[in-house]
C-alpha cells in the first residue's frame, strides 16, 4: 500500500496526540492538587527501575526469550565496570562513555 501525503499528515497528528496524552493529562490532574510526599518519594525509584529492566533484558535475555548469562559476556563485564565507575564518580556522562568504550573493547577481545 502506498501512502499519500494526507495519510502521512494524519499519522503525524495522531502520533502527536498519543505522545502528548500521557504527559499532559497528569499535569491537568495534579495542577491544583498537592502531591503527597510518599508519592514523590516513590516516584524517585521509577527511572532506575525502568533502566534496570532494560539493561537486564538486553544482557541476560536471548533472542529466543530465554535466560542466558553465557551469550553476552562482554556486556556483562562492561556492566560491572560501569556500575563501579558510576558508583565512584556519580557521573552519568562518564559512565555512559566508559560503558561504550568497555563494550567496544571487550567485543574485540572476547
Amino acid at each position: 500500500m502506498k501512502w499519500d501525503n494526507m495519510q502521512h499528515f494524519w499519522l503525524v497528528i495522531l502520533s502527536f496526540c498519543v505522545a502528548l496524552g500521557p504527559r499532559f493529562l497528569p499535569l491537568l490532574f495534579f495542577r491544583k492538587r498537592k502531591i503527597p510526599n510518599w508519592f514523590n518519594h516513590w516516584m524517585e525509584f521509577i527511572p532506575i527501575s525502568l533502566f534496570t529492566s532494560l539493561v537486564v533484558k538486553d544482557i541476560f535475555i536471548t533472542k529466543a526469550y530465554t535466560f542466558s548469562a553465557a551469550t553476552h559476556q562482554p556486556e556483562i563485564i562492561a556492566s560491572i565496570f560501569v556500575i563501579l565507575i558510576s558508583y565512584w564518580t556519580r557521573s552519568m556522562a562518564l559512565s555512559v562513555v566508559a560503558g561504550l568504550a568497555a563494550v567496544f573493547t571487550l567485543t574485540f577481545i572476547l
